[in-house]
């Protein structure tokens, strides 16, 4: 990989419930010598196998309030009440320091800031569920929210859609093979320019 590639990033978002964690398994699959997965940090509880420093590191409100006071993020967001995601820039430096480039999964609102901070060294994909009510199927049987947590999603959902026309790409997951596939191909030529 030529040296001024090492600041690359590469971004999915998604509405929760849109297949975004699925695509970036395979697309991580797809490159395992060119891509990592930035593990991003959270204080929303650990959910079913999630594991830490793999899926998340999960932290409390009073330790990440301190990493923003010290600037430790690349972004941030409080993205449901009360529960906080970033970036840490740590994170992505030892991604870097490995050769390879880090690959955020991220909130739709967290893209768009590091999309204007690194500009275009950033390749954001915006992957699109075929319809809110698709969406609502989705996180029904996935079986690890609350209907109050679904009803909090959707209308997130319905809000991020908005903004799906900021991103480089937008790519519709109405197959998980075809969207997959639709990615790992943005992302082999992102990577090769």
């Amino acid at each position: 990989m030529p040296e001024t590639d090492k600041k690359k990033i590469i971004i999915l978002t998604a509405p929760s419930g849109a297949g975004k964690t699925t695509v970036k398994s395979k697309l991580l699959a797809a490159f395992t010598k060119e891509l990592s997965f930035s593990v991003s940090a959270t204080t929303r509880k650990i959910r079913g196998n999630e594991q830490e420093g793999i899926d998340y590191h999960f932290t409390n409100e009073e330790v990440f309030k301190k990493l923003i006071e010290n600037n430790a993020f690349i972004e941030w967001e409080m993205v449901y009440p009360g529960l906080y995601y970033g970036t840490t820039v740590e994170e992505l430096n030892r991604i870097w320091s490995e050769g390879k480039l880090p690959v955020l999964d991220i909130d739709v609102k967290g893209a768009l800031n590091v999309k204007k901070q690194f500009g275009h060294l950033v390749l954001s994909i915006f992957i699109e569920p075929p319809s809110i009510a698709v969406l609502k199927e989705r996180l029904e049987k996935r079986g690890t929210d609350t209907a109050e947590n679904i009803m909090t999603r959707i209308n997130k959902a319905t809000e991020e859609l908005q903004y799906k026309e900021q991103f480089d790409q937008v790519v519709l997951n109405d197959d998980i093979e075809r969207a997959s596939a639709e990615v790992i191909a943005l992302v082999r030529q992102f990577i090769a320019n």
